[in-house]
């Protein structure tokens, strides 16, 4: 597993993480012995980054994970978890006052006295491009509750708003075969400046998992049943914005241009993967074999099939298909 720089912070990184929004709520329930063996497979096999957020399961991941990383002394991972949406995305609400209250309900979640790494939850703009986040933020840093901060975003103007900040160690940002926008300017700029990216739901929510039909139905508390049109919350986290038929059809085109023994899961991390100005990828698992096959994706990045074919593939069939509908939304 390569693992990468974590911005400026001296830490490094595997270049696929895991994803734990699975692990608290909104994908069907997962029992804590489940999400347990999931970050036990991700660990032993090379992943050093879990991301997580306070609102994940009200707090049920980041505590799942505080309590296994307490039994692994000198396990390497760093934790990633984000702030901000246990409230209104309002931008008043985007205070020190709450900074302190959320991070310290963090610290407490994980049971570690200063957080890896904290990141604003897609927050309105208005919060992105105020001197006074960033602030509140750096005096957190100053007296150790947190090393290091980022930005979880749902736009590319919003990464770029937030890359521009020199204090900056990431911005979290949804990239994919069927979101190819941050390749115009984000990652560019990204890398320029030093700031690592974190790719967000890498496989769409599973579509590029190549394992759903037209007849697949998802539990009643599964955003992929709820959200499908932006009801509960922005409409690109799930299935990256995409129709749904329209992107099962995508998927099938993208799999069918893959060798035998290239899954399109794993073709579609390693391609991310491989982006230059791409940090980590950080799909979710909400099973051991799925963990084992995100962190065996890899294999791929260094080599195993044509990227250079798949991403012509890639880049045709968005252009064809996708670019129209969802490039001038995110």
């Amino acid at each position: 597993m390569q693992q990468r720089a974590l911005g400026h912070t001296g830490r490094s990184v595997s270049a696929i993480g895991l994803g734990t929004w699975q692990l608290g709520a909104d994908w069907g329930a997962v029992s804590e012995e489940d999400a347990t063996a999931v970050l036990a497979a991700s660990a032993d096999h090379g992943v050093t980054l879990f991301d997580t957020a306070d609102v994940y399961g009200d707090g049920r991941s980041e505590s799942i994970i505080g309590r296994f990383l307490a039994g692994r002394p000198g396990h390497g991972i760093t934790v990633a978890t984000k702030m901000g949406r246990r409230m209104p995305q309002e931008s008043e609400n985007y205070s020190p006052e709450n900074f302190r209250a959320w991070t310290d309900r963090s610290r407490r979640n994980l049971g570690v006295e200063t957080l890896d790494l904290v990141q604003l939850h897609c927050p309105p703009t208005a919060v992105i491009e105020d001197d006074a986040t960033y602030h509140a933020l750096d005096a957190l840093v100053a007296d150790g509750t947190i090393a290091a901060y980022g930005v979880s975003v749902e736009t590319c103007a919003q990464a770029l708003a937030a890359i521009a900040r020199p204090n900056v160690t990431n911005v979290q940002i949804i990239f994919n075969p069927f979101r190819l926008k941050p390749l115009d300017e984000v990652l560019p700029a990204a890398a320029e400046a030093g700031v690592a990216i974190f790719a967000r739901v890498p496989l769409a929510s599973g579509l590029l998992s190549g394992r759903y039909t037209a007849s697949t139905t998802f539990a009643e508390n599964d955003h992929r049943t709820y959200n499908r049109h932006g009801e509960a919350f922005d409409r690109g986290e799930t299935f990256s914005g995409v129709d749904y038929e329209v992107g099962l059809s995508a998927a099938a085109e993208l799999a069918a241009a893959l060798p035998e023994g290239v899954s399109l899961p794993a073709a579609s991390l390693a391609w991310i993967a491989t982006q230059s100005g791409v940090t980590s990828v950080i799909p979710g698992a909400r099973n051991v074999r799925q963990a084992q096959a995100n962190a065996d994706a890899a294999a791929l990045v260094d080599g195993g099939f044509d990227l250079d074919a798949f991403d012509a593939v890639v880049r045709d069939v968005y252009d064809r298909d996708l670019r129209e509908g969802i490039h001038p939304l995110w």
